[in-house]
């Protein structure tokens, strides 16, 4: 070795050894870039989440060097011809003019929008996953809240970026939104007023509302990510059941290099289809709006799909107003937009407490459960889900109306009945499903799989012969852990008579009936046992 690979391999270790001497940086990173994380394709759903998140930052900053966020009114001269000689706000000219006279500027537009709806769309179906196999439990109730958080922290922020342009769409959009803010009892119309600046649209919102969507929500939801994946980290990743899996390991492959490697390609898959979609498929064509005019309204207005499900609510509730000591209650705004969202969204948070406290379950749990093997909450997931998706649709009613040639009524009045309706027929349909497919699972660790031999008996009787699962198979079928019902516990008096226990006793019980008094009992060694013999 050369006299100056000597030095510099000399002080690169003296600079390490210095700072390991004095942090123990060496033996942290060996001990964290050696993590073992278990290894399947739903995990990557918060990855997309994540990726998304920073191209939304990565684009976004490039936007902000050529965005004004100003109301004041100018008249427009740039490339775009249909709007020359128009006077606009200097928001949605510096948008237009970021469209067609930035060299890419169109394309980092579409990519922040395209990343923006994948960001949304990654954590609802990572919810989703995590709710349907029980991640949320204990240890990680904290973890759910934080994702409950930046799921409304997500819909608030993609909100506010697609009002910025201040095009005739997004200022339906804040006209509904100073709407729902006016609803608020007592206090909705100062609220309004201070939001605004005044009466609406004001002259200082969208300067206030680019403060909010550059700096403050983002700051947020990066700093809730921290957190997050913090507790990942020190809580341990859950997993699937299988063999050599248990409440106590991990199994899996290292960070470092196997993760960091998949991590690294699966960010430039994600980034190369925001891209593509940016590239190909147009989206918030803001040009075509025009700019925003107080007593104008666009045809076919449609919020992104995070925001479509509430814009539905809103489009099918009555016109129901109380009018009591000088004030107004606009049911048909204060119900939809903030009552049913802040029951949903309630219950979603306190689930996890919920359920802990009707089956009395304190332990840690870092296997997953099968959505089968809880049939009442998988049911009730879908219930939920078919609950937003009914409500979604109902947001695009005129859309749906002018493509297919149906009556607006029609389709407002299917919402309104499909509301109560479908969500208890899917309720009911998903949880005889979980059950079927339970008692299959029952049918196969006692007689085995299906062979599709059939073999006649001496007496002339025709039978399928089954094939045995192996011991991990029988493991991982029937692993999970399944509750009891809570037994009816009254007090007896004196006189031999039973007393009612308490509200909260009560309830209890009739929850933990629901949830689980009808379930598919696990095969025990006994029956084991005798199918063996049997056979």
């Amino acid at each position: 070795m050369s006299d100056t690979q000597a030095t510099k391999s000399g002080i690169d270790n003296g600079a390490f050894d210095f700072l390991d001497e004095r942090t123990g940086i060496a033996k942290a990173l060996k001990n964290n870039l050696r993590k073992i994380f278990p290894d399947h394709w739903s995990f990557m759903l918060g990855e997309i989440a994540l990726y998304s998140f920073i191209i939304l930052l990565l684009s976004g900053t490039f936007l902000t060097f050529f965005f004004v966020p100003s109301q004041e009114e100018v008249i427009y001269h740039g490339s775009y011809a249909p709007l020359a000689g128009l006077q606009m706000s200097q928001a949605y000219a510096s948008t237009i003019d970021m469209s067609f006279d930035v060299r890419g500027g169109l394309l980092m537009r579409q990519i922040h929008h395209w990343a923006a709806l994948i960001f949304l769309a990654a954590m609802i179906v990572h919810l989703l996953r995590v709710f349907f196999t029980g991640a949320y439990r204990k240890p990680r109730e904290f973890n759910w809240l934080l994702g409950i958080g930046l799921l409304t922290l997500g819909i608030l922020e993609g909100f506010a970026g697609y009002s910025l342009p201040d095009d005739l769409l997004s200022g339906t959009g804040l006209r509904i939104a100073e709407a729902i803010v006016q609803a608020i009892p007592l206090v909705g119309t100062y609220l309004a007023f201070f939001l605004f600046g005044g009466p609406f649209p004001g002259h200082i919102f969208i300067s206030r509302l680019y403060t909010i969507h550059v700096l403050l929500i983002p700051a947020i939801i990066l700093a809730l990510i921290t957190v997050h994946l913090m507790l990942v980290w020190f809580q341990k990743h859950t997993q699937y059941p299988g063999p050599g899996r248990t409440e106590k390991n991990v199994v899996g492959y290292p960070l470092m290099p196997v993760y960091m490697a998949k991590a690294g390609g699966f960010f430039f898959i994600v980034f190369g289809i925001t891209a593509f979609l940016g590239a190909l498929f147009s989206i918030n064509p803001i040009w075509l709006y025009g700019p925003y005019n107080p007593s104008q309204i666009s045809a076919g207005s449609q919020p992104d799909f995070y925001m479509g499900w509430l814009d539905g609510l809103v489009r099918m509730a009555p016109n129901l107003e109380t009018h009591a000591f000088g004030h107004t209650i606009s049911w048909n705004i204060l119900i939809p937009a903030l009552i049913v969202p802040g029951i949903f969204f309630t219950g979603l948070a306190l689930f996890p407490f919920l359920e802990s406290w009707v089956n009395g379950d304190k332990n840690e749990h870092h296997l997953l459960e099968r959505p089968r093997n809880a049939p009442t909450r998988t049911a009730l997931g879908v219930g939920g889900l078919t609950f937003m998706i009914v409500a979604l649709i109902n947001g695009g009613n005129d859309i749906i109306a002018t493509h297919f040639g149906l009556s607006i009524n029609q389709i407002m009045w299917f919402s309104r009945i499909g509301i109560f309706l479908l969500p208890v027929i899917s309720f009911l349909i998903t949880k005889r499903i979980c059950l079927g497919l339970a008692h299959k699972d029952r049918d196969t660790v006692l007689h085995g799989r299906e062979s599709g031999r059939l073999v006649m008996l001496p007496n002339g009787e025709y039978i399928e012969v089954h094939e045995q699962i192996s011991a991990d198979e029988k493991w991982t079928l029937t692993q999970h852990k399944q509750y009891d019902v809570i037994a009816g516990q009254t007090n007896v008096d004196s006189n031999g008579l039973q007393r009612a226990t308490g509200i909260k006793g009560r309830t209890r019980r009739a929850l933990s009936k629901w949830m689980y008094g009808e379930q598919v009992a696990k095969p025990t060694t006994a029956d084991l046992e005798i199918e063996s013999g049997e056979h």
